[in-house]
Formats: C-alpha cells, sequence, structure tokens
C-alpha cells in the first residue's frame, strides 16, 4: 500500500506541477527538477534511490522508441554525418577531457574512475533534448541532430563506462574497446533489423488496432532485452527498431492502428519524461548526503563538480564549432544547401542537457569501488546544472540569437501543395476506376467535391486578412456548434436507455474525432495568423522563368464583381496580370483565366503573401 500511495503521489505532483508550469510558460522539465529538489528535503518524504536497471530497463527502452518511431528516417540519414560525429566522436572527447579534468582536480582519483566520471557525464539526454527543445521552436535540422545525436549517444557511452569498470580491476588494451564497441552497436542493429522483420511480418497479418497497439508496447523491451542478452547495444537496437518501424507504418498499419498506437506512445512519453525530471530532483539529499562521508574534502569534491560541469560544456561547444566547420558545412554544400549558420551550431553546442541516463549509469559503477560517492555527485551536479543553467538559458538565447524555428506559413504552403499533390494522382485513379463503371448516384462528383473542400481549407489556410472569416472559418465555427448540440441530443437518448451504449459509444466518438479535426484546424489557422511572412521555395520551369510581379494597390475580381459575388481571396496572373478569385471562391476565376489562356503562372496577392503557383505541374514557389 506505501509503493502504491507513492506512486499516486509522484503522478498527482508530476501533471500539477507539469499544468502549472505549461500556464506560466517555464519549461515542465525544470520545474520538476526544482520541486524535486525540495521535496527531497522535506520530512517524510522517503528517500528513492533510483537503481539502474529501473532506470536502463524500465524507462530507456520505451523513451528511445517513442522518440525513434516518432523521428523521420528521411531526416535522420540526411544528417547522419553530424550524428555521428555528435553521439560518437563527442562522447569520446567529452569522456577523456572530462577526465584529465577530473583527475588535475583530484590526482588521488584512479585513471579507470576519472574515465568513468568521464562516461558517465558524456551523453546528453534523449528525454531532456526531446523535452525542451521542440517546445521552444528551434529550426528543425537543429531538432533533428539533436534527437539523432541522443538517440545514439547512450550507447557510446555505456561502451565507454564499462571499458572503464573492466578497467577498475585489470589493464584493458585500445582494440577491447574498439572491439567492444563495434560489437555493440553492430549487434545492436542486427537486433533491431530483425526485429523490425519480425514485427513487420506480423503487422501484416493483424488487423485489430487494439492487438498492434499491444504489440507495440512490446517491441522495445523485447529488443533491449534481446540485445543486452547476447552482449549487444540495447541502445541501438531499441533506435533501429523504432525508426524503420515508424518509418514503414503508413504501409504495415492501418489508419486505426496508427491513431491507436500515436495516441498511446504520446500519453506514455508524457507520463515518463515529466515522471523523470522529478526522479532526478528526489535523488539530492542521498547523494549529497554521501559526500560528507568522503575522504577527501568537501571543497575539492565541489571544486571537481564545478570543473566536470564546465568542461561538458566548454568541450561540446569546442566540438561542435570544430565539426560545424569540417563536416557539417561539407556536407551542406555537397546537397547545394546554405551551410550551417554559428547561430545554429551554438545552439546545438549549448543544448547539452543531461537527463536520468547519467544518473543510472553513475549507479551501475559496483558499490565497492574506491571513491565512488565522488562519481556520483559529480554526475548529479552535470545533469542538474545542465538542466537548470542550460535548460533555463537557451529559450532566451534562442529569442536573442533569432534563430527562426519552423515558418507555419511555409508549413501552410508546403501542406496545400502535398494535398494538391496527392489530390490529383488520386483524381487520376478515380477516373480509371469510373471509366468502365456505372455512375447512376454521381458518386465520382461527391467524391471531387470532398477532395476539393479538403485542398480549399488548405488553401485557406494561408489567407492572413484580419476581420474577415473564411468560408473554412465559418464551416469550422457553425460545424463546431452542430456537433455541440448533436452531442447534447445522443446525451439525452443515452440517459434514456433506448439505445445499446455500444452504438451510443461509437457515435460519440465519430463526432469527437470530427470535433478533433475541427480544433486542430482552427489552432493551425491561428498560428499563421500570428506569424509573418513564409520563406520561397522554387520549383518547375514555368516558377524559375516567372518573374514576380507586384500586385496592384487595390486589386479587385472584375469577374466576380460583374456576377456580384463576393470573393475569398484573390489571385494574379503573372503573365498578364489579370486578377481572379482562389477556388474557394465561388465563380473560381484564377484557375477559369488560366483554362482560358494557359498562363501557367499566378501569385497571391493577399497581404503579406508572395507564393507562387504553377497550374500546369502543381508546384508552388
Amino acid at each position: 500500500m506505501e509503493i502504491a500511495l507513492l506512486l499516486v503521489a509522484i503522478a498527482v505532483v508530476v501533471l500539477t506541477v507539469t499544468a502549472l508550469s505549461e500556464r506560466v510558460e517555464i519549461p515542465a522539465p525544470l520545474t520538476l527538477v526544482v520541486v524535486g529538489v525540495a521535496a527531497s528535503y522535506v520530512p517524510g518524504v522517503p528517500q528513492l534511490h533510483l537503481e539502474p536497471e529501473v532506470v536502463l530497463l524500465g524507462l530507456l527502452p520505451p523513451l528511445l522508441y517513442s522518440a525513434a518511431v516518432n523521428t523521420s528516417l528521411v531526416d535522420f540519414n540526411a544528417n547522419r554525418g553530424p550524428i555521428l560525429l555528435l553521439s560518437v566522436g563527442l562522447v569520446a572527447f567529452t569522456t577523456v577531457g572530462v577526465a584529465v579534468v577530473v583527475k588535475l582536480v583530484i590526482p588521488d582519483l584512479g585513471w579507470a574512475l576519472a574515465v568513468a566520471i568521464g562516461a558517465v557525464v558524456a551523453p546528453p539526454d534523449a528525454v531532456a533534448a526531446t523535452a525542451i527543445g521542440r517546445r521552444i521552436g528551434l529550426p528543425r535540422r537543429v531538432v533533428t541532430i539533436l534527437e539523432g545525436e541522443s538517440l545514439l549517444n547512450d550507447a557510446s557511452a555505456l561502451v565507454a563506462l564499462r571499458t572503464a569498470i573492466a578497467a577498475l580491476g585489470a589493464t584493458v588494451a585500445a582494440w577491447e574497446v574498439g572491439l567492444d564497441f563495434a560489437v555493440a552497436a553492430g549487434g545492436g542493429a542486427a537486433v533491431g533489423g530483425l526485429t523490425f522483420v519480425v514485427v513487420g511480418f506480423i503487422r501484416k497479418k493483424v488487423t485489430d488496432p487494439l492487438l498492434d497497439t499491444a504489440i507495440s508496447l512490446v517491441i522495445p523491451f523485447a529488443s533491449y532485452i534481446l540485445a543486452e542478452e547476447v552482449h549487444a547495444s540495447g541502445v541501438v537496437a531499441v533506435v533501429v527498431a523504432g525508426l524503420l518501424l515508424g518509418h514503414v507504418a503508413p504501409v504495415l498499419q492501418s489508419a486505426q492502428s496508427r491513431i491507436a498506437e500515436r495516441t498511446n506512445w504520446r500519453t506514455i512519453a508524457y507520463v515518463l519524461e515529466n515522471t523523470v525530471f522529478l526522479l532526478i530532483g528526489l535523488q539530492a539529499d542521498w547523494l549529497l548526503g554521501e559526500v560528507g562521508e568522503s575522504e577527501f574534502a568537501g571543497s575539492r569534491i565541489a571544486v571537481a563538480c564545478a570543473a566536470a560541469f564546465g568542461a561538458c560544456v566548454v568541450l561540446r561547444l569546442v566540438w561542435v564549432f570544430a565539426a560545424s566547420g569540417l563536416l557539417l558545412r561539407r556536407s551542406d554544400a555537397a546537397r547545394g544547401e546554405e551551410p550551417m549558420l554559428w547561430r545554429s551550431s551554438f545552439l546545438i553546442g549549448w543544448a547539452g542537457m543531461r537527463g536520468v541516463v547519467t544518473l543510472a549509469a553513475a549507479f551501475t559503477v559496483p558499490e565497492d569501488t574506491a571513491h565512488r560517492e565522488v562519481l556520483l555527485v559529480i554526475a548529479f551536479t552535470v545533469v542538474a546544472g545542465t538542466l537548470l543553467g542550460q535548460g533555463m538559458t537557451l529559450p532566451l538565447l534562442a529569442r536573442r540569437l533569432r534563430v527562426a524555428g519552423p515558418d507555419p506559413h511555409d508549413d501552410a504552403l508546403a501542406r496545400a501543395t502535398l494535398l494538391q499533390q496527392a489530390a490529383k494522382a488520386g483524381i487520376h485513379r478515380l477516373d480509371e476506376l469510373a471509366a468502365d463503371a456505372d455512375d447512376p448516384h454521381q458518386v465520382r462528383a461527391l467524391i471531387i467535391q470532398r477532395i476539393e473542400q479538403r485542398n480549399f481549407a488548405a488553401w485557406e489556410r494561408l489567407g492572413t486578412t484580419e476581420g474577415e472569416e473564411s468560408p473554412s472559418d465559418l464551416y469550422s465555427r457553425w460545424r463546431g456548434d452542430m456537433i455541440e448540440a448533436e452531442r447534447r441530443r445522443v446525451l439525452e437518448i443515452r440517459s434514456t436507455g433506448s439505445v445499446p451504449s455500444e452504438i451510443v459509444s461509437e457515435v460519440l466518438a465519430m463526432l469527437d474525432v470530427e470535433e478533433s479535426m475541427l480544433d486542430a484546424a482552427e489552432a493551425a489557422r491561428a498560428d499563421l495568423r500570428s506569424t509573418g511572412r513564409q520563406q520561397r521555395h522554387d520549383g518547375c520551369e514555368h516558377l524559375a522563368s516567372t518573374p514576380l510581379l507586384d500586385p496592384p494597390d487595390e486589386p479587385a475580381c472584375a469577374a466576380c464583381l460583374a456576377d456580384g459575388t463576393r470573393w475569398v481571396a484573390l489571385r494574379m496572373c503573372l503573365s498578364c496580370g489579370e486578377v481572379g478569385c482562389c477556388d474557394s471562391s465561388p465563380g473560381r476565376h484564377a484557375t477559369a483565366h488560366f483554362r482560358t489562356t494557359q498562363h501557367a503562372v499566378m501569385r497571391s496577392v493577399e497581404p503579406d503573401e508572395d507564393w507562387r503557383w504553377c497550374f500546369v505541374h502543381h508546384q508552388t514557389g
């Protein structure tokens, strides 16, 4: 009962603090660490010792899998050079650098323990990078590199730590370290690939979303345990399995299975991530208490902690800036992209928050190891220092450096273009199906109408005119009120008991899905209204050869004026300058102008918009 009460208390504290942090716009991980530290000194709060098995087997696999399955394999592969340089090279660089610094401060420490300290504090944490990096709106490539690094660097650090622990009692040759790393990484990748093949085969036979989601809950633990049993890296196995399964999910799983799995893993990750930070803080009292029993003076240990923390920060910045010059810029130039700016490099270097894996790794050092308390307190200091110091200043630095996150306008433009391309392929297939089939009920026309409504809503998100309600806004408002009325009526009928409860639940779920789609669309439109101008992306030869003409001072659709209709948004032909209304408008005069003249490119003349559209290739620019 005491354990149950403790778990409930932890859950309540985590959820309460997280909710309050979001309300005052403070990153929840930082607040939870502070609350945990304070709670560890409150009389009556039991001491919680994080056992390494609980963290490495109970917490790490699901957190890694949740991050990996939602990471783009395409983006990961595109940035594999920087990711590997950070997850392997930087871990080794930090391990050696911190070992040297700690050894200089406390010469009586053995080199094996100094290296163990370096390995423990070397890897930034996947939880910290994901929990803080995404929430402050860092550029996508920066987030991809940080997430990719934190998915793999645990494997490098744990191999280094395993070697250091082995060296506590014997001498370890350099070739043994290399062989151990190769076996761990290669074996983990093989186990992850095997997991992917087996699960992929099973999922082809499974159609029940509940069973499919249950299978996903087993994957991270099964792959981790199997890899560790063959002395490979469980971390690499989980990451490889998650990346591959996430990449092929649209092919292997049904839509219902993907929705169910995504919702479940978001909930699991949300709870575990925030719980982890509270548990980190709760270690403060007993960890600092053990330092008092050390044979080294407290001042000497304090200097060692400060030196290790400073070394972690400085060594990472040095390595990242060196890497940005040697690898990041070269890979960018090879792909024809703009090189990584120094601002982005600095943010990558500063976003080196350590987390629960560092503490768990520290606890794996045998208890009879001399001066183990020094290692533990240094690990805690680095974790708390990087989370509070770097984590709290990262949002401020991102604003001061003016590093822009993903542009909602650019995302909306890409979304509309992609939907247009998908609709083009779908309509082509529809024409093939309808060519040899009777259609007395005009099903084809109904499908085309629904596709157009979806596409119109995507294009209308780009509208930024204040004080005007687009058709999508009006639809969302009216349909939202309708759903509320429908739900009230269903609940009234439910109270009579005249309809089976399963049927009532099914209808309520249908209304919930539709309402959630309306809410998501409204949130996206609100984001667009609060941001500025989007970036430019050129595409086909028509876009490349057509200049961007300035719109008229007071644009208007002459055809709409003549017909007595209202337009939603205006477009201008870049060949002749004629202004027409968009396809969301009743007349669709811009498209009609193209069909008449075959002038390929138009532009938006809405405020703060300069994107262009090619009618021929369905490309934006």
